[in-house]
């Protein structure tokens, strides 16, 4: 599987007619493709380069005296093999901020929904145009309303839209748009379990935290986020029920304890303590919901918090043990 989009990196000089040879050639022989004008400019001292392929791909090459980068959605030429890849932060500016003009006026010309939700088309780029996840990476939000039930696809991807808009994730872009995957096929279960993770940090934001993700622990394994702020350094794993209609278990209260114990038993067992779970009950519909707040049951693991969180921003829930975090209008608890 292919994975998120990054830059290969060659420290070597590139002529007009070595990109022809190495890179267009071989590409035509292979998948037929083509050279094409940028649909922007570069800027700087860097020569710009798009490759069109006949089943969709497209590739960008910028060069300048003595090195290139490359990004594509399609197969690497062999000149480009053994190179070093690179984050978007870590190439020059001309070059990040062309490829994400390209990229992005790309992805909106494929898919046009898209572009009312523009940070988050530049959040999820990376994946959104990945060579294996391009199509079920947006088909989640378009078709499956990004893991929420009893929704409209805008309604959902409204909500993420306007939490990235914030920009509290954007440093932290690459590792928490990969967790969205690149798949082939949508799987909405691990889809949604992903988007979990930023309905926490949603939640963690709007209290008041400043939120850092994947921590690492002693155990070698790595905790979702440190929520933080003057006072408080508290350390936040998030797991996500599968709604009961999807699984073996019984129904929604069998389905949240199973989950938070498979949790608390493995990942959270070996950290030893110290965590605060949060179990996020998103992906169930009104029904199951209703029985899970009706009871409050136990996770098997203090502190914790079950919760629910809707689209139009309101998110609900119950408390287990002494939390060490204040969420003020940012959850309604039920206690």
């Amino acid at each position: 599987m292919a994975r998120p989009l990054r830059f290969r990196y060659s420290p070597q000089s590139w002529s007009d007619g070595r990109v022809h040879n190495d890179i267009l050639q071989p590409l035509r022989s292979n998948i037929g493709a083509r050279a094409v004008t940028p649909w922007f400019a570069i800027g700087g001292d860097w020569q710009s380069h798009r490759f069109e392929m006949d089943n969709g791909d497209v590739a960008l090459f910028a060069r300048a005296d003595d090195e290139a980068y490359w990004m594509g959605n399609t197969e690497t030429p062999s000149s480009l093999w053994k190179t070093d890849k690179f984050g978007w932060r870590e190439v020059p500016h001309h070059v990040s901020r062309w490829a994400k003009r390209e990229l992005t006026a790309t992805l909106h010309e494929e898919s046009p929904w898209l572009a009312d939700y523009p940070h988050l088309s530049w959040f999820f780029l990376p994946v959104f145009m990945s060579k294996d996840g391009r199509d079920s990476t947006r088909s989640f939000f378009s078709e499956h309303a990004a893991g929420f039930p009893d929704t409209g696809s805008r309604e959902a991807t409204r909500f993420f839209e306007d939490f990235l808009r914030t920009g509290v994730l954007d440093e932290y872009r690459h590792v928490m748009s990969g967790k969205l995957g690149t798949s082939t096929h949508v799987d909405r279960v691990r889809m949604s379990a992903a988007m979990a993770e930023f309905i926490a940090a949603k939640i963690l934001t709007d209290a008041g935290y400043d939120v850092v993700p994947e921590i690492e622990v002693t155990t070698g394994h790595s905790l979702d986020f440190r929520a933080e702020d003057d006072d408080t350094n508290v350390l936040v794993e998030v797991t996500r029920p599968q709604p009961p209609g999807t699984r073996a278990a019984a129904g929604p209260v069998a389905a949240v304890r199973d989950t938070a114990e498979t949790k608390t038993n493995g990942q959270l067992a070996e950290h030893g303590g110290g965590a605060t779970l949060f179990v996020d009950c998103s992906s169930f519909r009104d029904d199951a919901w209703s029985a899970v707040r009706g009871e409050q049951p136990d996770v098997r693991h203090r502190p914790a918090i079950v919760y629910r969180a809707r689209p139009d921003g309101r998110v609900e829930g119950y408390r287990k043990g002494g939390v060490p975090l204040e969420f003020g209008d940012a959850l309604e608890f039920l206690d």
